[in-house]
C-alpha cells in the first residue's frame, strides 16, 4: 500500500427521526470515504461509531443517551479483549441543541457536530485521533456545506433515493426545536440539484424524493440568476430521462402556492401523494402553535388539491395534548380528521422542548394527552385501513424497489406509498410493473403482476 493511500477502516452511522436525516448520513459517510472509512453493517466491527440524532421528541433524545451507554460497555469490552479503540460522534438535531452538554453526560463521545457543519467531519475526526480538547461544532458556517461535500453522491444502493433541496424553517412553531437546531430556510441553487439528480439517476435511482424542512417554501436561484418555486424544480426533474416517480416531502399549508397545487394534476410523474401537516384542528390551539392557518384554510387546500389529482392520498402529523388543549378543542381536532380522511397519518402526545416557547406554558396532564392519543389513533387507523381496502382488486403501477423475503418474491411501492409484495423476477428491479391488488395486510398489500412492461429501467 503506497504512502498516499490511507489504511480502509470500518464506519458504523445511526440515523435516528426523520429522511433528512437518512439523507444526511449518506452525505456524511460520502465525506468520510476520502479519509479511508467504508461503512459497516454493526457499530461492532467499527472504528468510528456516528450517531445522527433527531431532537424533535424527548424519547428520541433520550434514546441517544442510552445507545452511547451501550456503545461505552462494547468499547470497554473490546479495550479489556486487547482490541482497537473506536472514536464516537453525535451529529444532528441533539448534538446542535445539546451541544456540550453531550459531552458532560457521556464523556466518552470523542466529538459532537451539528446538521450544518457535518461537512467538516473529516477535520474532526482527524483532531479526534490526536491528543487535546474534545470539539464542539455546532456553529451555523457562513459556507454552503453542499458545496464542500464531494459533488456526487457515492453511491445509490436501489431504485428509491432522497435528494435534500431545502433546509432549516423559518416558521417558529411554539413546539418545534427545528428552526433553532437546523437554522433559518436555505435552498440549494437549481443547478446543483439537477446535477445531483443526474447522478443519482445514472447510478440507479428511478424514483426521488425531494426533502426539506420546509421542502414546498422552496426558493432556489435558476439557471439564469431568476428564482424558482417548488413546483418549477418538479417540472424540470420530471422532464429527466430515467426518473419515472417524484414526490416531496415535509410541506407548510402556508406555503402551498396555486402552482404547487396545481402541479399535482399537471405533472405525472408527481405521485398522487401528499404529506401536509395540520398539527391541531382547534383554530384557538393552531394560534397557540404559531401555525399561522385556520383549521379552515387548511381544509381548503386540502380540497383544491383533491380537486387537481382527485385521487390523491393525504398524509399529516397531530400534536394531542399541546398546552391550554381542551377535549372541546380536540373535538375540533378529531372533526378535521373526519372530514379530510387520511390515507396516512403520524400522532403524537405533546412533549416539551426546552428552549422552545410552548415548553413554559401550563401543561395538559399526562392521563389526558394517553386517553385523546389513542382516540385519534383509533380514527387514523380506521381511516388507513378504509383506504388501503379500497385498493382492494384495483390495478395499480408498483414501482419494484428490492428483492422480498420468500423466493421470487418482490416488494415495491403503490403510487400512494403502500408496500406492494408480489411474485416477479428479481431482474425487474427499478421497473414499474401493473399490478392487481389481491390482498390488505396490516402495514402493506398483496398482487399478482398482470404486465411487466409497464416501463423501462
Amino acid at each position: 500500500m503506497s504512502a498516499e493511500t490511507p489504511a480502509r477502516k470500518k464506519l458504523f452511522v445511526k440515523t435516528y427521526g426523520c429522511q433528512m436525516n437518512v439523507y444526511d448520513s449518506t452525505r456524511m459517510a460520502d465525506a468520510l470515504a476520502p479519509e479511508g472509512y467504508d461503512e459497516a453493517a454493526t457499530p461492532e466491527e467499527a472504528d468510528l461509531v456516528l450517531l445522527n440524532t433527531c431532537h424533535i421528541r424527548e424519547k428520541a433524545a433520550e434514546k441517544v443517551y442510552s445507545d452511547l451507554g451501550r456503545i461505552k460497555k462494547m468499547a470497554e469490552a473490546r479495550k479489556a479483549e486487547g482490541g482497537a479503540g473506536i472514536l464516537v460522534g453525535v451529529a444532528g438535531c441533539v448534538a446542535q441543541a445539546e451541544g456540550a452538554e453531550i459531552l458532560r453526560r457521556q464523556p466518552m463521545v470523542d466529538f459532537v457536530v451539528g446538521p450544518q457543519a457535518y461537512h467538516r467531519l473529516p477535520e474532526l475526526v482527524r483532531e479526534a485521533r490526536a491528543p487535546g480538547p474534545k470539539r464542539v461544532d455546532t456553529d451555523f458556517p457562513v459556507e454552503d456545506k453542499f458545496e464542500a461535500l464531494p459533488k456526487i453522491p457515492r453511491r445509490q444502493t436501489g431504485p428509491t433515493a432522497f435528494l435534500t433541496v431545502q433546509e432549516g424553517c423559518d416558521k417558529f412553531c411554539a413546539f418545534c426545536v427545528v428552526p433553532y437546531t437546523r437554522g433559518a430556510e436555505y435552498s440549494r441553487p437549481v443547478a446543483k440539484l439537477l446535477a445531483e439528480a443526474e447522478a443519482l439517476v445514472a447510478s440507479g435511482a428511478r424514483e426521488i424524493t425531494l426533502l426539506g424542512q420546509n421542502v414546498n417554501a422552496y426558493h432556489g436561484e435558476g439557471p439564469e440568476g431568476e428564482i424558482w418555486g417548488l413546483a418549477r424544480l418538479l417540472e424540470a426533474l420530471a422532464a429527466m430521462e430515467g426518473i419515472l416517480r417524484l414526490r416531496y416531502v415535509t410541506s407548510h399549508p402556508r406555503d402551498m402556492s396555486e402552482d404547487l397545487i396545481a402541479a399535482h394534476g399537471s405533472i405525472a410523474k408527481l405521485m398522487p401523494y401528499l404529506h401536509l401537516p395540520v398539527q391541531a384542528g382547534s383554530d384557538k390551539i393552531l394560534k397557540a402553535m404559531n401555525r399561522k392557518h385556520t383549521a379552515a384554510e387548511y381544509v381548503a387546500i386540502i380540497d383544491r388539491c383533491r380537486a387537481a389529482r382527485p385521487d390523491l392520498a393525504v398524509s399529516g402529523d397531530f400534536i394531542v395534548g399541546f398546552p391550554g388543549e381542551t377535549e372541546a378543542d380536540f373535538q375540533d381536532t378529531l372533526a378535521l380528521v373526519a372530514r379530510v380522511g387520511y390515507a396516512q397519518a403520524y400522532s403524537f402526545a405533546y412533549s416539551p422542548r426546552p428552549g422552545t416557547p410552548a415548553a413554559d406554558l401550563p401543561q395538559v396532564s399526562e392521563a389526558e394527552k394517553s386517553d385523546r392519543l389513542q382516540r385519534l389513533q383509533a380514527l387514523l387507523v380506521k381511516q388507513q385501513q378504509d383506504f388501503a381496502q379500497s385498493r382492494l382488486g384495483m390495478e395499480v403501477e408498483v414501482l419494484l424497489e428490492r428483492v422480498g423475503r420468500k423466493p421470487g418474491q418482490m416488494v415495491g411501492r403503490s403510487p400512494w406509498l403502500q408496500g406492494v409484495h408480489l411474485d416477479a423476477p428479481a431482474a425487474l428491479m427499478g421497473r414499474i410493473v401493473r399490478a392487481k391488488i389481491t390482498e390488505v395486510r396490516a402495514n402493506s398489500l398483496a398482487a399478482e403482476m398482470i404486465d411487466a412492461e409497464a416501463s423501462a429501467a
